[in-house]
């Protein structure tokens, strides 16, 4: 997907002895939204973005060890090796040859190191300077930034599509507000940005923008603007999306204290795993402190000052909790953590409660969105059906409030709840809407000018769509069986058109896909290079949903 974006300048930071600014220059494409303000929270402002910041850089994937230095010396050393290993027939000879020959290759090397050195230092010189250069197309997407009547919010999105980030600031950060226009848009962001953001001091008087002057540009000075054009993959904005419809899931819910939060990231930065699985085991009991598993470790957290309240037993495991990481910079700023868990490997949230800020951390069920969770969660299918008339009721409805509770909806345009809700969900998923964890509200929030293209993002292949269709029509069914040392294995049947399928597949500790085959022409053809095919992922979806097909029964 191309996003095209149209800056009036760059987003500044000023700062000098008595006093900073910061300025953000929005997207002139978008409708006019700008905001003008005092911050009066300053060091509470610098540390929130600048965790913002971090969710932007984000990208815990696997990245192999550069090998080419070693393969270098390698290369050197096996004239070495080789003249030791022939050296058995004449040691004597051997040895004076050995010696004659490393003086000659350290002569040469010496030689070597002093006819190349100004070339490498030159590439050096050359990737330092692409490095600085070209460090702003680390930022995939620049952050999204919402006015509304009650508060400013900002959103983005990380790197390697698993890490989510809100920042709320209601109007009680800023001591002055002069003028705004409610609105959703996107911001020029640098990480020049980030280094200036470090200088806000709370002596300093700092004046907040969001320049509204881009508007007022006359449209014949092209000189004054900038366009980007970032080319998205599906699978990036897909996952927005995922994530922003995660938060309307239920989900148990309890509070952490700071300090409960540093002892988590203070296991983490101290111990790190070489096999899995690499979980967190929440364990909930009613009226009891939350426990903390740590695996492999089995390394048991008791949160004594946070008590969970839920009605039930429960215990819930998470993965990718490295990048939980992102809230340390907020655990002496924050007043308490509330967690918002919405089940086993599903996405889960934390809110910091900075006072008059909050900041929301979405986390995907796995760190790495590859094909090994494909299939277990999707989002995108639709919930309800709602016609058009009651659609567009609601969002008319909503559009003159920005930001309400389904029960105000429902009251107003005299529709049911439930077809409110219904609503919500698609333009949710249709990346219009966003649902407030910390508030309740349903927040008008557009992702992007242009209306998405859902059907093309509601799966991320063929396999995937069609795996979908196999389980909608309940043409699956299957057995378990627990095999200790090695995972889960699911044994299936897989009803097509024209014939039945078998597909086998093993869920290992991590909730991996480790192993599986098929009798199908797709895994024949490409065994797992090219992901799992539909069998195996209707397969698990419909142990995931314990979905029981007509007319049987699952063993």
């Amino acid at each position: 997907m191309l996003f095209n974006y149209r800056y009036s300048g760059n987003s500044q930071v000023h700062s000098n002895a008595n006093s900073a600014g910061i300025s953000f220059a929005p997207d002139t494409r978008r409708d006019p939204t700008f905001f003008v303000g005092k911050l009066h929270k300053k060091i509470a402002f610098r540390e929130a973005i600048s965790a913002l910041h971090d969710v932007v850089v984000s990208d815990l994937r696997f990245k192999p060890k550069d090998k080419t230095a070693y393969k270098e010396w390698a290369a050197q050393q096996e004239s070495l090796w080789l003249a030791e290993f022939m050296g058995a027939y004449d040691m004597q000879a051997t040895d004076s040859r050995i010696k004659t020959l490393k003086e000659e290759l350290h002569t040469i090397s010496a030689e070597k190191d002093r006819v190349m050195g100004p070339f490498y230092k030159a590439r050096k010189n050359y990737f330092d300077f692409l490095y600085q250069k070209d460090r702003d197309a680390w930022f995939v997407l620049d952050p999204v930034i919402s006015v509304h009547p009650d508060e400013m919010f900002f959103e983005c999105f990380s790197q390697d599509e698993s890490t989510y980030g809100k920042l709320s600031a209601s109007y009680n950060v800023f001591k002055e507000v002069n003028e705004f226009e409610c609105g959703t848009t996107n911001i020029d962001y640098s990480a020049a940005l980030y280094n200036e953001f470090q200088k806000i001091r709370d002596y300093k008087e700092t004046d907040f923008k969001i320049d509204p002057a881009g508007f007022q540009v006359q449209t014949s000075q092209e000189e004054l603007y900038h366009e980007v054009k970032i080319d998205l993959p599906d699978s990036w904005v897909r996952g927005f999306l995922q994530v922003s419809s995660a938060m309307t899931l239920p989900a148990a819910t309890f509070d952490l204290h700071p300090m409960d939060v540093y002892n988590f990231c203070s296991w983490l930065r101290r111990f790190k795993e070489k096999q899995g699985p690499r979980s967190i085991r929440f364990i909930l009991e009613p009226g009891k402190p939350v426990r903390a598993v740590f695996e492999p470790w089995n390394h048991e957290i008791v949160c004594a000052r946070s008590l969970y309240t839920g009605p039930q037993t429960r215990e819930i495991r998470i993965w990718g909790r490295r990048r939980m990481l992102i809230l340390e910079r907020l655990i002496p700023i924050a007043k308490k953590f509330t967690v918002h868990l919405t089940g086993n490997g599903l996405p889960s949230f934390y809110i910091a409660d900075l006072g008059d800020m909050q900041f929301t951390l979405g986390l995907s069920g796995w760190t790495a969105n590859d094909w090994s969770r494909a299939g277990q969660f999707d989002l995108m299918a639709p919930r309800a059906i709602v016609d058009d008339s009651a659609k567009l009721k609601v969002f008319a409805d909503l559009k003159t409030r920005w930001m309400a509770k389904p029960e105000t909806i429902a009251t107003a345009t005299g529709l049911d709840k439930a077809t409110v809700l219904g609503a919500l969900g698609i333009y949710t998923q249709a990346g219009k809407v966003i649902f407030d964890l910390h508030t309740g509200f349903y927040r008008l929030r557009e992702l992007s000018r242009e209306p998405l293209p859902l059907e093309e993002l509601r799966f991320s292949n063929p396999q995937e769509a069609a795996a979908n269709k196999l389980v909608q029509e309940k043409r699956i069914q299957f057995t378990e069986q627990d095999i200790p040392g090695v995972g889960l294995q699911l044994k299936g049947t897989v009803k097509s058109p024209h014939r039945v399928y078998h597909p086998v597949i093993v869920i290992d500790a991590d909730e991996r896909l480790s192993e599986a085959h098929c009798d199908c022409s797709f895994y024949s053809t490409n065994k797992l290079y090219k992901g799992p095919c539909e069998h195996m992922l209707a397969l698990r979806i419909a142990h995931t949903e314990k979905i029981i097909p007509e007319n049987n029964s699952v063993k």
